[in-house]
């Protein structure tokens, strides 16, 4: 069953409660999702650990729930 976008960002949001989230379906289908997260806790953090933090906010529905997540993770400038 496909996951809405709203859910993915509420999710990130909890696991990163610092985070600015913007979420983007990108095939229309709710299965395919670009996902920008930007927070000042990854501030000093090498991307990979970023995007670690994400997929374990997203608590293991990546490849389940969610099948594709674009994602592009940033401190704020």
């Amino acid at each position: 069953m496909p996951m809405p976008a709203e859910e993915i960002e509420t999710l990130i949001k909890q696991g990163i409660p610092d985070a600015y989230v913007e979420i983007t379906d990108l095939a229309g289908d709710g299965d395919h999702y670009e996902g920008r997260v930007v927070a000042e806790s990854f501030r000093g953090q090498p991307r990979v650990k970023q995007h670690q933090r994400v997929y374990q906010a997203l608590g293991g529905r990546m490849g389940n729930e969610l099948h594709a997540l674009k994602l592009s993770t940033s401190a704020p400038e």
